[in-house]
């Protein structure tokens, strides 16, 4: 079973809304087992929309058509698929009778164009609207595709898809096999180097497709199966994620498309009572501005210091000015001071520091990039890893807070949860 997705408005051409509908739509259907391997945009020309509605006919099994039922001029969608399936325009009774109700009730005079909200193509199941005055409708014909009409306005267009619509279509088409998917988030690889790492196995698979996304600082992979059960389902998404894990597991920190690094980080040192701190220099406190944004985060992290200036490393976390002096801001040495000052002050058994150069000039011979990341890991000696990072200042530095979150995400993994 196939369908395509046809969103009708000229206002979403010109970029003035965002095409939301399509995506609740394309959703629905993969919960429904139909595939969607196309989804169209067309402006408010009967022309146009012609063309597309019989390009689409000839290719699926279900045209979806959302938008373009209102009582405008513009509003052209259902005479369009009309004329398109031979058949007049039909008045529905109820969604009249709501219509008349709706301006007795207000107070208002109805002009003669609301009428058109209330018709469909004549031999369609008209579809009522919870949320609005135009009827949906579906269409469904014995030689050529389906159709089915929805409204454009998202408020109106999700109720009536999620309850009139769906239950029809799942009546006419039985429940097919349905998609599922399971997104495995990396940090530290790029999706080139990913894809590289995974070649054969995204070549070689026909029952899991594997699709890589590059997002910011990170990468995803998709992983979409298609069957009759989940649990089936289930089967060769965990086959695929452990051949993906067996090469590129290191990388891997967590699911899901609204997961983090930082919340994956900070759910673990809650789960184990691990408090944190840190000490900012070139991240200025996006750091702690980025922990801070995970709900929970105050049973762990009682604070922490933004040390920009090289007094203030001194004064607020104790880094001898001998070190500075001798070995400079921009070095392993400070790095590790900073780290456990920042945990000496506040008594956290963890701590983080950030030091190098976001640039645009260099620093202590140091070009931009360059960055030191302390780690301060309760009874563990104090460690600093050098990274050096490409981009304007912004960039280096949400680089250097996502390295320092995956700093400790290794060392949280290479302690048994149960330690205290």
């Amino acid at each position: 079973m196939q369908a395509e997705i046809i969103a009708v408005g000229t206002e979403i051409l010109l970029g003035q809304i965002t095409n939301t509908n399509s995506m609740h739509i394309a959703q629905g259907l993969a919960e429904l087992g139909v595939d969607s391997y196309y989804q169209t945009v067309v402006g408010d020309n009967p022309a146009r929309l012609a063309s597309v509605i019989e390009i689409a006919a000839q290719r699926n099994d279900l045209v979806i058509l959302s938008g373009g039922l209102g009582p405008t001029k513009d509003d052209l969608t259902k005479q369009t698929l009309a004329k398109y399936l031979n058949v007049p325009l039909v008045e529905d009774t109820a969604a009249m009778r709501a219509i008349d109700d709706y301006f007795k009730t207000t107070g208002r005079s109805m002009t003669a164009n609301n009428r058109i909200q209330a018709l469909y193509p004549a031999g369609a199941t008209p579809l009522t609207n919870h949320n609005g005055m135009a009827v949906g409708a579906f269409y469904q014909s014995p030689d050529s595709a389906d159709f089915l009409l929805l409204p454009g306005p998202p408020r109106e267009m999700r109720k009536m898809f999620e309850l009139e619509a769906k239950p029809k279509l799942q009546a006419a088409y039985g429940q097919q096999a349905q998609i599922y998917s399971r997104v495995l988030r990396f940090f530290g690889i790029g999706e080139s180097k990913l894809v590289t790492e995974l070649q054969a196995l995204i070549d070689g698979q026909q029952a899991v497709t594997i699709a890589p996304y590059a997002k910011t600082n990170e990468v995803t992979l998709r992983l979409s199966a298609q069957a009759d059960s989940k649990q089936a389902a289930q089967v060769a998404l965990d086959d695929v994620e452990t051949q993906i894990k067996d090469k590129v597991g290191r990388y891997f920190y967590g699911y899901g498309d609204d997961n983090s690094l930082a919340k994956v980080v900070i759910k673990t040192m809650i789960d184990r009572q691990l408090s944190l701190t840190a000490a900012e220099s070139l991240t200025a406190g996006e750091f702690q501005s980025t922990i801070g944004s995970v709900p929970g985060v105050s049973a762990i992290f009682p604070g922490g210091f933004v040390t920009y200036a090289n007094r203030a490393k001194h004064q607020l976390v104790n880094v001898p000015q001998t070190t500075i002096d001798q070995a400079g801001v921009v070095s392993e040495q400070t790095a590790i001071a900073m780290a456990d000052g920042a945990r000496t002050q506040l008594g956290t058994e963890v701590a983080l520091s950030f030091t190098g150069v976001a640039g645009p000039d260099d620093l202590e011979g140091q070009p931009a990039g360059t960055v030191w990341i302390g780690l301060a890991y309760r009874q563990t000696p104090t460690i600093a890893r050098l990274y050096h990072f490409a981009g304007d200042r912004q960039k280096i530095r949400e680089r250097s807070v996502m390295a320092g979150l995956d700093l400790l995400r290794h060392a949280l993994a290479a302690e048994k949860p149960t330690e205290k």
